[in-house]
């Protein structure tokens, strides 16, 4: 399971959506999560852009292969 919740290229993964939620961890940015109930087992809490966190909602399924640059709903 990654450690950072930071979506990396060589990251491959997929699983549901629990919850989704954003903040200001820093101060000066606003930054959008996701967490994830894991098909291979566990749970994730990925950093994703604006426009997929405002397209899912818990029970949503997502899809992160390896290369690609960000997760997709699916």
């Amino acid at each position: 399971m990654p450690k950072s919740r930071k979506v990396r290229e060589e990251d491959a993964w997929e699983g549901v959506v629990v919850d989704r939620t954003r903040r200001a961890t820093d101060g000066s940015g606003l930054y959008h999560y996701v967490e994830v109930r894991l098909s291979a087992g566990g749970t994730g809490k990925f950093r994703v852009d604006k426009a997929l966190w405002e397209s899912v909602g818990p029970g949503d399924r997502l899809v992160k292969a390896a290369g690609a640059a960000a997760p997709v709903k699916a």
